[in-house]
């Protein structure tokens, strides 16, 4: 038999107000979706490192930040140095691709030109193609998937039809023909500012049909739900629903898709510049950079290695980020 406990003091000191004397009170507050995904983002180190390095790459790429860099850390990027280079070979004087103070990542073969310079410019390049292809990719994807998943139907069926032909589309070759015959000038444009252009709508509006697809398997999802339903029994138009009702819910795999979009396009941008259908030198393109680094490569392999660097780091750091966000947002993820 277990023996009694002994229980000391009187009955008043045993109250809840009494044990919480001398307590401080706090509130409790809750958390939102986001605060809670910040969380569990922040706790990822790796996605946090590519985030960080996508933040710096997009800063260095605003306008006015990349001339200040290149003025205090190198010089203009079709400046040429050929006092710098070997005039027998062609070879950057000095160890390492000349590699100086005044050149921190080297020079190029021949003409000189800093590469320092030219790969910032070439990030510029690249991120603003790949974001705004992603942009109009989004939009239209977005707009199609929301679409096709809640009117369902002879509506679904034209929508997937149509989505089928586009992933069927030879992308490549189209974008090759396409921007080899554009004209000098065009709507106000001309130049690299007109293949720039070019390059934004074939990329984001061929590739649409990859999110449009993520969206509309999740709008049939949605549209089943007790909301949408409390939303048609009040009366509420179509319209309504898809961007009132529904479009709210789907920020979580729109941003997602986003972030791991946006390397698969600074790569299309990268190839076809490499190509030679894409940013018409002189001006710098990581892809250009390439190309001409192909002919020269055992002359100065440094001059292959920066920019093929610049593009794996790129799009490294955009899906390393893009992972941690999707698990960040995933509440059944771990």
């Amino acid at each position: 038999m277990t023996a009694p406990i002994e229980v000391s003091g009187s009955e008043a000191e045993a109250q809840p107000d009494a044990v919480l004397s001398g307590v401080e009170r706090k509130a409790i507050q809750g958390r939102s979706l986001g605060q809670i995904a910040w969380l569990r983002l922040r706790r990822d180190k790796v996605a946090m490192a590519g985030g960080i390095f996508v933040l710096l790459l997009v800063v260095v790429a605003l306008p006015g930040v990349t001339e200040l860099l290149v003025k205090l850390l190198g010089s203009p990027p079709n400046q040429f140095h050929q006092n710098l280079v070997d005039a027998t070979l062609g070879k950057p004087n000095g160890s390492f691709g000349g590699i100086s103070a005044d050149h921190i990542f080297g020079i190029e073969p021949i003409n000189g030109r800093d590469l320092f310079s030219r790969i910032l410019y070439g990030a510029r390049v690249s991120i603003l193609i790949g974001v705004l292809a992603t942009l109009v990719s989004v939009v239209i994807g977005t707009v199609m998937g929301i679409v096709a998943g809640y009117f369902g139907g002879w509506v679904d069926t034209v929508i997937a039809r149509l989505m089928d032909i586009f992933l069927a589309f030879p992308l490549v070759l189209f974008a090759i023909s396409l921007v080899g015959v554009i004209p000098a000038k065009m709507a106000g444009l001309e130049g690299n500012g007109l293949r720039m252009a070019v390059l934004v709508f074939i990329i984001g509006f061929f590739n649409w049909p990859y999110i449009g697809r993520i969206i509309r398997g999740q709008t049939l999802s949605l549209r089943e739900r007790e909301f949408v339903d409390a939303a048609r029994s009040l009366g509420a138009r179509n319209s309504y629903i898809l961007f009132r009702e529904i479009l709210p819910n789907l920020v979580a795999p729109i941003l997602v898709y986003s972030t791991l979009l946006i390397p698969t396009n600074i790569l299309f941008e990268a190839a076809l510049s490499f190509l030679g259908v894409g940013i018409n030198p002189p001006d710098p393109s990581w892809g250009g950079m390439l190309s001409a680094a192909t002919e020269l490569y055992t002359v100065a392999p440094h001059f292959v290695i920066v920019p093929g660097l610049a593009i794996f780091v790129t799009v490294l750091a955009f899906n390393l980020f893009g992972d941690g966000l999707r698990d960040a947002l995933d509440p059944r993820a771990r």
